[in-house]
């Protein structure tokens, strides 16, 4: 039976230039994981796991293949009252601007949400990476007598100069806020933990942008038009007013903000015991179903790696990557800590011909190729003989066809890198 006490909300995210190139022509929560799935499955399947069926999506920057995605992959019951519903920033006579913030995301969108029954609201973000049971933070929630829940995760203190750090009273009740403090700032802002993560200096509350609000308070906040965000307004001043609840959760929780981290999240996959576990059949990831063959391998050295469906794959050698759906791999190529998207479709025999005829390369990549720490986005067409060595050594840079961020290298979508092309420490001049 659907939870008909709670509406899930779940955040687009801003533009995603921390991000880019992969936010360039689909928004954040469309950005592939694990060689399958987009980002925005990971809330709506902890959603239907907690049998929380009534969803909407707030996006407004390049929505079209998350719209699509949406549209293909969720679809309820006619009998149900089930959904998963986009809601793009729009114009209307009361407002002509885009969403300013988190909080005015859903301020905006108010009047959709308000056309449904709902006690509390569930407030997700849709670029994130975890496994939670909501409805153990919407009980605990309930039972003390919070107006606000936020769900917290324990960090060292390295990792809380990244975050907002919230110091909790005896009841779990969070009494003050910190946005990003220095380390020197860090000593008196432990909260109780468990033994555990005592043990792993794991003492200081981050925020990890995930809320339940009761649903007249939500609405009584936002009827302030100042207030924009959720995290660095919001949720600091409702502390000294509201009864603002800090649920502690201590399984793994990855924050796909940038390129580095969204990198170390796909490959920490092939690990061999994953802190994100896609095996877990009370927690799969939903996503969209395909009518796809199985993958075809031959005379590849496979380790450590996830292969995903469709793929047709003569590589020398592939290790710590993630292959994703469609994938071509030609013969002699060495693959090596490598997050390869996909295609979209198949090459047929033609268009194959075609592609040799004008000396393009055919998707994926070609013959006799090393590939290492890299990114490649989906239809990208590498050619023969091309070496691509990520890396510290490398500098920032961002070029037509591929772009380095803290030495990873990014094949952009759609890109062409021709034959011979390379690209390392000694080659940074090759375009």
């Amino acid at each position: 039976m659907i939870n008909k006490k709670v509406l899930a909300i779940i955040l687009g995210g801003g533009q995603g230039t921390r991000l880019s190139p992969l936010t360039d022509r689909r928004s954040k929560p469309a950005v592939s994981i694990a060689g399958k799935y987009r980002l925005v499955d990971i809330p709506i399947s902890n959603c239907i796991h907690c049998d929380i069926k009534r969803m909407f999506v707030l996006t407004q920057f390049n929505s079209a293949s998350l719209n699509r995605h949406i549209k293909n992959t969720y679809r309820f019951s006619s009998f149900s009252n089930a959904f998963v519903d986009i809601l793009a920033a729009e114009q209307t006579p009361d407002n002509k601007t885009w969403y300013q913030g988190t909080a005015d995301a859903v301020r905006q969108s108010m009047h959709h949400l308000l056309n449904h029954e709902f006690e509390y609201a569930l407030i997700l973000s849709g670029d994130q990476l975890y496994q939670m049971d909501f409805n153990e933070m919407l009980d605990e929630h309930i039972q003390k007598g919070a107006d606000i829940s936020v769900a917290t995760i324990p960090v060292k203190p390295k990792e809380a100069t990244q975050f907002g750090i919230l110091k909790t009273d005896e009841k779990s009740f969070i009494s003050s806020f910190t946005e990003k403090p220095s380390l020197d700032r860090l000593p008196g802002w432990e909260s109780e933990v468990s033994e555990e993560m005592k043990k792993e200096n794991r003492e200081y509350l981050a925020s990890m942008g995930i809320y339940i609000f009761n649903k007249q308070l939500l609405i009584d906040i936002l009827s302030n038009p100042d207030t924009i965000d959720f995290g660095k307004e919001i949720i600091p001043q409702s502390i000294e007013q509201h009864n603002v609840l800090a649920y502690q959760y201590e399984g793994y929780w990855e924050d796909i903000g940038n390129v580095a981290a969204f990198f170390d999240a796909n490959i920490s996959l092939t690990d061999d015991i994953p802190k994100f576990d896609l095996f877990n059949t009370s927690s799969t990831v939903l996503t969209r179903p395909r009518i796809l063959p199985p993958s075809k391998i031959s005379g590849t050295a496979l380790d450590k790696s996830m292969i995903a469906e469709g793929c047709i794959i003569n590589a020398k050698e592939i290790f710590r990557s993630v292959i994703g759906i469609r994938s071509r791999i030609g013969t002699d190529t060495v693959i090596k800590n490598t997050y390869m998207i996909g295609s979209n479709s198949y090459q047929d025999i033609d268009e194959l011909a075609n592609d040799q005829s004008k000396g393009i390369p055919s998707f994926g990549v070609g013959d006799r190729c090393f590939i290492n720490n890299t990114i490649i986005d989906k239809d990208a067409r590498i050619g023969n003989d091309v070496y691509i060595n990520g890396g510290s050594d490398l500098q920032d840079c961002d070029h037509d066809s591929y772009v380095v961020k803290e030495g990873i290298v990014v094949i952009k979508r759609n890109a062409i890198i021709p034959d011979g092309f390379r690209l390392d420490a000694v080659a940074l001049n090759v375009d």
